[in-house]
């Protein structure tokens, strides 16, 4: 069974930085993308962050040049660097991982979400 943890949110100032980190644990067998996601309560999820196996990146046009991901695939995680967090940047922070297991070929895996909470 796989698992993805999220860690690393919390309450900070505007201005101020967090470091999110999502580990995947389980029968792994090879992950392809790993991306942060994001919700407000009474909105959709949307994507914030996103990094293929070969570590191409793609962000969310309201994050770019604040927010950097990057994945250690030795040890199946993905992080989220968030600098000069702003108010409107509080949200579940969800990890997502597209990944095979030894049993099944590649599907989409979510972790739990983190809590993250910017004051102004």
């Amino acid at each position: 069974q796989v698992q993805l943890v999220e860690s690393g949110g919390g309450l900070v100032q505007a201005g101020g930085s967090l470091r999110l980190s999502c580990a995947a644990s389980g029968s792994i067998f090879s992950i392809n993308g790993m991306g942060w996601y994001r919700q407000v309560s009474g909105n959709q999820r949307e994507l914030v962050a996103a990094i293929t196996s070969g570590g191409s990146t793609d962000y969310a046009d309201s994050v770019k040049g604040r927010f950097t991901i990057s994945r250690d695939n030795a040890k199946h995680t993905v992080y989220l660097q968030m600098n000069n967090l702003k108010p409107e940047d509080t949200a579940v922070y969800y990890c997502n991982a597209n990944l095979a297991t030894f049993m099944y070929s590649s599907r989409d895996y979510w972790g739990k979400g983190t809590l993250v909470t910017v004051s102004s």
